[in-house]
């Protein structure tokens, strides 16, 4: 059992001080409880509590948590169908066909895409799937056998670009169906699906005034209010120019959610050439303004959202967007280490 407990401490340790993807709170004097799971979002998901909970109270919230998180796993889930549930692959799977009824959290989460989509001029739109699935193919591929990776050429992500218009799918609110009027149009929620099931998590632990908690879904990280002094938590911002994995900016952060979009994150090489997995709906390519970019705001949903549109945007484009919704601030780096920032982020740069 002690060793169990030295391991489960040196996870949450190196977690802590070293980011799975953009952001990472940093461990500090207090020794948090935590537990981590593996099966959620083809990541890992952190519970970490600063509040001085019992073990017991930990365990029942950790464990809601938990639920709420594969809850939205499986419903987001693309290329998996689970027993007793109509998922987004089921509804990719009948494409053309009819409307498939599905559980109203999903009627509830996709037109809420359907209204990002508008607020950010397109830039964040669930129906690219038919591209995104041909990027992903390619990546996994060169995972499999790198000697045989290729870049999909521009005919064929032209072609798969005449089925991406988010008037393709079709939401029945008072019946609860969800329809894909093309046959060859799919949903990708890779942009939105973990953001949105972390503040769902994120809503559960506020009805409990679970004050002090600390969640990083995959990096995606969100806090509960302050710690129990009323401090905040320093928020280290990954150097994605540094391979060693320091970081660019610390922050200090509290009652908010924290994401970074990189492209270190996901990527394989053709030619000596990287390519990572943030898409530009206008070139069909990789975005190329920046190699990170992290949003600081309140809704997880929100931030994970704006930090993959904010990505394949100029910014100052991205600057009059943030502007228009308000309530978030913004880093973005560029590939020569240069940093822009929001004056309120500006705010929260500490040691």
């Amino acid at each position: 059992m002690n060793r169990i407990k030295s391991v489960l401490a040196l996870c949450l340790a190196l977690v802590l001080a070293h980011p799975l993807a953009g952001c990472s709170v940093k461990p500090d004097k207090t020794e948090p409880k935590g537990k981590s799971y593996f099966t959620y979002f083809d990541t890992v998901s952190y519970v970490f509590d600063y509040s001085g909970d019992s073990a017991e109270r930990f365990d029942d919230r950790s464990a809601e948590v938990s639920g709420i998180l594969e809850e939205y796993h499986k419903l987001f889930d693309i290329y998996h169908e689970y027993s007793g549930i109509n998922n987004l692959c089921t509804v990719n799977k009948q494409a053309g066909g009819d409307p498939v009824p599905v559980d109203e959290k999903l009627i509830t989460f996709l037109s809420y895409a359907k209204e990002l989509y508008t607020q950010t001029g397109g830039e964040m739109n669930v129906m690219m799937g038919s591209v995104l699935r041909i990027w992903h193919d390619c990546r996994t591929a060169a995972s499999d056998d790198p000697s045989a990776a290729r870049v999909p050429s521009d005919q064929e992500l032209s072609e798969a670009a005449k089925h991406t218009d988010i008037s393709l799918l079709e939401i029945d609110t008072e019946n609860n169906t969800v329809r894909i009027s093309d046959p060859q149009a799919s949903i990708d929620v890779g942009a939105l699906g973990k953001g949105y099931a972390t503040e769902r998590a994120a809503d559960y632990l506020f009805a409990q005034e679970a004050y002090g908690y600390v969640l990083n879904v995959g990096g995606n990280i969100r806090i509960i209010g302050a710690k129990p002094d009323g401090s905040g938590w320093v928020t280290g911002i990954k150097d994605p120019n540094d391979s060693a994995g320091n970081f660019a900016l610390s922050l200090l952060l509290s009652d908010t959610a924290c994401v970074t979009s990189g492209v270190y994150e996901r990527f394989f090489t053709v030619n000596g050439v990287r390519y990572h997995h943030i898409i530009d709906k206008d070139t069909l390519f990789p975005a190329d303004y920046f190699s990170s970019l992290t949003v600081i705001t309140e809704d997880s949903a929100l931030a994970d959202c704006l930090s993959t549109a904010l990505f394949c945007m100029s910014q100052e484009d991205g600057q009059k967007l943030i502007d228009k919704i308000g309530g978030v601030e913004v880093l973005w780096i560029y590939p020569d280490g240069s940093m822009v920032y929001t004056d309120g982020l500006a705010a929260l740069i500490t040691d």
